[in-house]
Protein backbone atom coordinates (compact mmCIF):
# COMPACT_ATOMS: atom_id res chain seq x y z
CA UNK A 1 0.00 0.00 0.00
CA UNK A 2 1.68 3.28 -1.16
CA UNK A 3 1.03 6.53 -2.12
CA UNK A 4 2.45 9.17 -4.45
CA UNK A 5 2.53 12.29 -2.96
CA UNK A 6 4.18 15.54 -4.38
CA UNK A 7 4.74 18.51 -1.73
CA UNK A 8 4.62 21.98 -2.97
CA UNK A 9 5.25 24.83 -0.65
CA UNK A 10 2.97 27.74 -0.81
CA UNK A 11 4.19 30.56 -2.61
CA UNK A 12 6.08 33.38 -1.27
CA UNK A 13 3.78 35.26 1.62
CA UNK A 14 4.37 39.00 2.64
CA UNK A 15 5.87 38.08 6.42
CA UNK A 16 8.38 35.90 3.92
CA UNK A 17 9.64 39.16 2.36
CA UNK A 18 9.87 41.10 5.57
CA UNK A 19 11.62 37.73 7.42
CA UNK A 20 8.40 37.38 9.44
CA UNK A 21 7.23 33.88 10.82
CA UNK A 22 4.01 33.30 10.24
CA UNK A 23 2.88 30.18 11.96
CA UNK A 24 -0.84 29.54 12.46
CA UNK A 25 -1.44 32.95 11.07
CA UNK A 26 -3.12 32.93 7.66
CA UNK A 27 -0.91 34.73 5.57
CA UNK A 28 -1.08 37.18 2.25
CA UNK A 29 0.35 35.87 -0.82
CA UNK A 30 2.73 38.65 -2.10
CA UNK A 31 2.69 39.86 -5.43
CA UNK A 32 5.89 36.97 -6.15
CA UNK A 33 3.82 34.82 -4.76
CA UNK A 34 0.95 34.93 -6.79
CA UNK A 35 2.67 35.08 -9.42
CA UNK A 36 4.98 31.78 -8.21
CA UNK A 37 1.49 29.99 -7.47
CA UNK A 38 0.20 30.95 -11.00
CA UNK A 39 3.62 29.99 -13.01
CA UNK A 40 3.82 26.39 -10.87
CA UNK A 41 1.00 24.84 -12.92
CA UNK A 42 3.20 25.55 -16.41
CA UNK A 43 6.23 24.21 -14.06
CA UNK A 44 5.01 20.33 -13.34
CA UNK A 45 4.57 19.91 -17.28
CA UNK A 46 0.60 19.00 -16.13
CA UNK A 47 0.98 16.13 -14.00
CA UNK A 48 -2.12 14.49 -12.94
CA UNK A 49 -2.87 14.37 -9.47
CA UNK A 50 -5.92 12.11 -7.94
CA UNK A 51 -6.82 14.79 -5.23
CA UNK A 52 -5.56 17.90 -4.06
CA UNK A 53 -5.02 18.83 -0.46
CA UNK A 54 -3.63 22.18 0.87
CA UNK A 55 -3.41 23.49 4.49
CA UNK A 56 -6.34 25.49 6.15
CA UNK A 57 -3.85 28.43 6.46
CA UNK A 58 -4.97 31.14 3.63
CA UNK A 59 -1.52 30.97 2.23
CA UNK A 60 -1.28 27.50 1.49
CA UNK A 61 -4.96 27.80 0.01
CA UNK A 62 -4.95 30.47 -2.00
CA UNK A 63 -1.55 29.16 -4.00
CA UNK A 64 -3.66 25.71 -4.23
CA UNK A 65 -6.52 27.81 -5.94
CA UNK A 66 -4.40 29.64 -8.06
CA UNK A 67 -2.56 26.98 -9.43
CA UNK A 68 -4.83 24.61 -9.99
CA UNK A 69 -7.83 27.17 -10.55
CA UNK A 70 -10.44 24.45 -12.41
CA UNK A 71 -9.65 21.72 -9.73
CA UNK A 72 -11.49 21.05 -6.20
CA UNK A 73 -8.76 21.61 -3.54
CA UNK A 74 -9.57 19.88 -0.46
CA UNK A 75 -8.26 21.64 3.21
CA UNK A 76 -6.91 19.84 6.14
CA UNK A 77 -5.86 21.45 8.86
CA UNK A 78 -2.56 18.32 9.87
CA UNK A 79 -0.41 20.04 6.99
CA UNK A 80 -0.35 23.40 9.08
CA UNK A 81 2.94 24.85 9.73
CA UNK A 82 4.75 24.60 13.32
CA UNK A 83 2.36 26.59 16.09
CA UNK A 84 5.00 29.12 16.85
CA UNK A 85 3.03 30.30 19.75
CA UNK A 86 4.20 33.31 21.36
CA UNK A 87 6.67 33.47 18.05
CA UNK A 88 3.75 33.79 15.70
CA UNK A 89 4.94 36.76 13.49
CA UNK A 90 8.20 36.92 14.90
CA UNK A 91 11.59 37.80 13.06
CA UNK A 92 12.85 34.27 11.61
CA UNK A 93 15.80 34.69 13.25
CA UNK A 94 14.33 34.67 16.82
CA UNK A 95 12.47 31.65 15.45
CA UNK A 96 14.90 28.60 16.02
CA UNK A 97 13.03 24.93 14.98
CA UNK A 98 16.70 23.20 16.15
CA UNK A 99 16.03 24.18 19.33
CA UNK A 100 12.18 22.87 19.66
CA UNK A 101 12.41 19.49 17.84
CA UNK A 102 11.54 17.93 21.42
CA UNK A 103 10.81 21.66 22.93
CA UNK A 104 7.20 22.75 22.41
CA UNK A 105 7.76 26.92 21.13
CA UNK A 106 5.98 28.60 24.50
CA UNK A 107 1.88 28.02 23.83
CA UNK A 108 2.83 26.25 20.58
CA UNK A 109 3.79 23.16 19.76
CA UNK A 110 7.37 21.17 18.27
CA UNK A 111 8.64 19.70 15.27
CA UNK A 112 7.66 16.04 17.18
CA UNK A 113 4.15 17.38 17.20
CA UNK A 114 4.06 18.56 13.56
CA UNK A 115 5.41 14.89 12.87
CA UNK A 116 2.08 12.90 14.64
CA UNK A 117 -0.10 15.04 12.95
CA UNK A 118 1.90 14.55 9.32
CA UNK A 119 1.67 10.78 10.44
CA UNK A 120 -1.76 10.58 10.90
CA UNK A 121 -2.11 11.99 7.60
CA UNK A 122 -0.42 9.65 6.08
CA UNK A 123 -2.32 6.96 7.33
CA UNK A 124 -5.61 9.13 5.96
CA UNK A 125 -3.64 8.78 2.65
CA UNK A 126 -2.66 5.56 2.57
CA UNK A 127 -6.22 4.44 3.51
CA UNK A 128 -8.13 6.67 1.20
CA UNK A 129 -5.64 6.93 -1.87
CA UNK A 130 -3.53 3.81 -2.34
CA UNK A 131 -1.97 3.92 -5.77
CA UNK A 132 -2.98 7.35 -5.99
CA UNK A 133 -0.97 10.23 -6.71
CA UNK A 134 -1.51 13.51 -4.31
CA UNK A 135 -0.53 16.81 -4.38
CA UNK A 136 -0.16 18.31 -0.82
CA UNK A 137 0.77 22.06 -0.61
CA UNK A 138 1.83 23.73 3.03
CA UNK A 139 4.30 25.04 4.87
CA UNK A 140 8.16 24.36 6.12
CA UNK A 141 7.61 22.16 9.12
CA UNK A 142 5.13 20.28 7.49
CA UNK A 143 7.40 19.01 4.71
CA UNK A 144 10.71 18.86 6.91
CA UNK A 145 7.95 16.06 8.66
CA UNK A 146 7.50 13.92 5.53
CA UNK A 147 11.48 13.88 5.41
CA UNK A 148 11.40 12.39 9.15
CA UNK A 149 8.52 10.13 7.84
CA UNK A 150 9.30 8.99 3.76
CA UNK A 151 13.03 9.47 3.74
CA UNK A 152 13.80 8.32 7.51
CA UNK A 153 15.63 10.81 8.07
CA UNK A 154 15.94 12.42 11.69
CA UNK A 155 15.03 15.72 12.80
CA UNK A 156 18.64 17.13 13.16
CA UNK A 157 19.56 15.64 9.48
CA UNK A 158 16.05 17.20 8.06
CA UNK A 159 16.60 20.86 9.61
CA UNK A 160 20.40 20.98 8.60
CA UNK A 161 19.62 19.67 5.21
CA UNK A 162 16.63 21.89 4.77
CA UNK A 163 16.59 23.22 0.88
CA UNK A 164 15.55 26.62 2.15
CA UNK A 165 18.99 27.25 3.71
CA UNK A 166 20.29 26.53 0.44
CA UNK A 167 17.84 28.49 -1.34
CA UNK A 168 17.41 25.17 -3.46
CA UNK A 169 13.21 25.54 -4.36
CA UNK A 170 11.99 23.27 -6.86
CA UNK A 171 8.34 22.47 -8.22
CA UNK A 172 7.71 19.63 -6.12
CA UNK A 173 9.21 16.84 -3.96
CA UNK A 174 8.09 13.56 -4.33
CA UNK A 175 7.69 11.05 -1.14
CA UNK A 176 6.25 7.89 -1.84
CA UNK A 177 4.54 6.86 1.63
Amino acid sequence: MSVEVTYFVHGTTIDNETNKCTGWVGGELSELGIKQSKELINQIDGKWFDVIIASDLKRAVDSARLTWIDREILQDSRLRECNLGKKTLADESAVIYEEHIDIPFEDGECMKDVEKRISDLVKYLKENYDGKKVALVAHRAPQLAFEVIANNKNWEQALEEDWRKKKAWKPGWVYVV
